[in-house]
């Protein structure tokens, strides 16, 4: 994460156009009807049947192994190794998306020195959830067309009644990845493009994949001294991590639009909320409804009580001299934010 580099860490404006701007040519969205159905369906081509088998993969089998996990080992196949080896590697990649991906290299919340600008890329790479130049672009585009048209993954996509509300929660949480709606990086995250040490971490994504697989693995076995050790640590510290890890970050896009507290003003249509018991999990993140009032904000949690560990992170970094240029929330920006 660069200051040393030629490349700049602060994230770049995106205008709210394309593809925003061409469905409201056609269809003034008034909140409540369901979004025109613009994606055309995926061919069914080797490519696209390719795509859905490996989004599947990625989707579903952390958390059917999960399922089994608890099920069939709790108590007979784990050990003390296997949880400390979790923990950690859930805080590390969680906070290479919440501190990396997100409030860095999104959102321009601080500046970061081109080591920790590359280790928290890397980190976010290992939480599964995709290559970092997508996730980035993705994200963006969600905050330039925020539960309307454009927005990748709203939970009103299918209108405000109860059965599109719940068709919009699933579609909003894990549907939206199974779509044939690519965000283009070339608007959205050009300035990443033109990062070549993102760039080779980006396309290292297939690679970083198997490493977060592979070390808790080796870790285990080294540190148990046996390969049961190394199988036992792979499924929790590996599999059951990125379940976990999915979800939290799934139910921001989901949960976080539906359900909780509005206490900032958003704009139209803007519906993100704070729920306060994902706040633990998801490091801060939950604290939804003042990031999507104040995106750029390196805090999200700044009312009394709101803990915000991903804040805390960058505020060390600060202290270590790794990161500049903190936008940290100014009461006077809050209050004027107050709904």
């Amino acid at each position: 994460m660069s200051l040393s580099s030629t490349t700049s860490n602060t994230a770049q404006p995106v205008q709210e156009q394309d593809p925003g701007q061409e469905h409201e040519q056609q269809f003034v969205y008034d909140g409540h009807v369901p979004f025109p159905d613009d994606v055309p369906a995926p061919p069914r081509d080797r490519g696209a049947r390719m795509y859905v088998s490996v989004t599947a993969a990625i989707v579903v089998l952390p958390f059917v192994v999960l399922g089994l996990a608890g099920w069939l080992l709790w108590g007979r196949l784990i050990h003390p190794v296997d949880i400390v080896v979790a923990v950690v590697f859930y805080t590390v990649t969680c906070l290479g998306v919440t501190v990396g991906f997100h409030r860095g290299l999104t959102h321009g919340g601080y500046r970061a020195v081109r080591p920790l600008r590359i280790a928290l890329a890397i980190a976010g790479s290992m939480s599964f959830q995709g290559d970092v130049i997508g996730w980035v672009a993705t994200h963006r585009r969600h905050h330039a067309f925020t539960d309307r048209p454009g927005d990748p993954h709203s939970p009103y996509r299918y209108g405000t009644h109860l059965s599109g509300q719940l068709r919009g929660l699933l579609h909003a949480h894990v549907g939206w990845l199974f779509r044939n709606d690519v965000t283009p990086a070339e608007r959205y995250a050009p300035d990443l493009l033109a990062d070549r040490d993102i760039q080779a971490v980006s396309r290292a994504f297939p690679l970083l994949c198997l490493l977060t697989l592979a070390l808790p693995f080796g870790l285990g076995w080294a540190i148990g001294g046996s390969w049961l050790y190394g199988v036992t640590a792979l499924l929790w510290a590996g599999l059951v991590r990125i379940a976990v890890l999915h979800h939290v970050t799934w139910s921001v896009n989901s949960l976080c639009h539906m359900i909780g507290e509005r206490p900032f003003r958003t704009r139209r249509h803007d519906r993100a909320t704070n729920l306060w018991p994902l706040a633990l999990l998801s490091f801060g993140e939950s604290w939804h409804n003042l990031h999507h009032a104040d995106p750029t904000s390196a805090r999200h949690g700044v009312d009394r009580g709101q803990i915000d560990l991903s804040a805390e992170v960058i505020r060390l970094f600060e202290r270590l001299g790794w990161v500049s240029e903190v936008r940290w929330p100014a009461p006077e920006r809050v209050a004027a934010r107050r709904a």
